[in-house]
């Protein structure tokens, strides 16, 4: 059995680890904690590269910007 957990670690408390004796009982597990890169997962996808990319070279030219007031927010 293999479960994924995604979570912030401010998040990690005594319910998380209830929960994980709770599910495997008493068997044996492993826990490799890495951290999570956003833009390398986005990147994986070859229609979300070439949005990304494009979106950040709109950016640095100031081209095709949506701007928006915080007063018409409230």
């Amino acid at each position: 059995m293999q479960t994924i957990y995604r979570l912030k670690a401010s998040e990690l408390d005594h319910y998380f680890l209830e929960g994980l004796k709770a599910t495997f009982q008493d068997k044996e597990i492993e826990i490799i904690v890495y951290e999570v890169n956003e833009t390398d997962y986005l990147l994986k996808s070859d229609a979300n590269k070439i949005r990304l990319l494009k979106a950040i070279e709109n950016v640095n030219n100031r081209t095709n910007l949506v701007e928006v007031s915080l007063d018409n927010l409230e």
